[in-house]
């Protein structure tokens, strides 16, 4: 506990509000039997899916859940400062690995859970395909305004987004018309609102906003496999995790992450 107690000290009410939302600062000061629900960080881009699956584990176990979703980096340091997670979903198996060199995971329950791809995006319902290629005139279409990208020294979709970038020799000529984002679903926003032309998010947000048109899909050798990871942290003492965690890889669970445009891995 001494973890957790050093956080909330060191962040207060006022910080435990702004780091993990109202949700959360209601689990961390609710009556024991709300304690007893799991509560789960995942990665922004899994909001949609994992609301489903996390409906369907109660609908079938009669368990609550608490989930917070925000970029992977945001939610891993969050859990290293002591925040309350049973259970952490990644975006990219760094952050993954980050918790895991500072044994904040349980090692022997990670698994890599699902994969997934990007795609060019725009607002426009009668944009153009784009045939995402090594010397695609991105700045072009882009003109004076900007792409939509997660931070990409941080946000596991922009990291994948300048790799692929990069590779196809596309990154030079982009690089300073970036609109970096705090999250994948922050920038799939700024395209939805028109606030950017084009954006790179992941197919399965593109799938979850009919605000945006997929105009183009960069190929999946242009960027390192997209793997969710999954693992219960190293300080949860909810005797419920592992029976979540064995939830996530059912074949009900499986059909809502399809249905959402996931690849399950396992």
């Amino acid at each position: 506990m001494m973890r957790r107690r050093e956080w909330l000290k060191g962040f207060g009410i006022t910080g435990l509000v702004l780091a993990l939302g109202m949700t959360l600062a209601g689990a961390a000061f609710a009556p024991a039997e709300a304690q007893e629900r799991v509560t789960i960080f995942a990665a922004a881009s899994l909001k949609n899916a994992l609301d489903s699956v996390n409906a369907e584990w109660k609908k079938e176990s009669g368990k609550e859940t608490t989930a917070s979703y925000a970029a992977s980096s945001a939610l891993a340091k969050q859990i290293e400062q002591g925040a309350p997670a049973d259970i952490f979903v990644s975006a990219d198996l760094a952050w993954m690995d980050y918790l895991a060199e500072k044994k904040l995971i349980k090692s022997d329950s990670r698994f890599n859970l699902l994969g997934n791809r990007i795609v060019l995006v725009s607002a426009e319902t009668d944009a153009q395909p784009v045939e995402i290629k090594p010397g695609l005139d991105l700045a072009g279409l882009l003109g004076d305004e900007r792409l939509a990208m997660g931070a990409v020294e941080s946000v596991p979709a922009g990291k994948y987004g300048k790799a692929a970038l990069e590779k196809l020799g596309i990154w030079p000529t982009v690089a300073k018309k970036l609109a970096g984002a705090e999250s994948v679903r922050a920038a799939l926003l700024l395209v939805s609102r028109g606030e950017a032309p084009y954006g790179i998010v992941y197919k399965t947000d593109a799938t979850a906003d009919p605000g945006v048109k997929v105009v183009g899909t960069f190929p999946e050798d242009s960027h390192p496999p997209i793997i969710y990871p999954i693992a219960i942290t190293a300080e949860s003492k909810n005797p419920d995790s592992a029976a979540y965690l064995e939830y996530v890889k059912s074949p009900r669970a499986a059909a809502l992450f399809e249905a959402q445009g996931f690849i399950v891995l396992e």
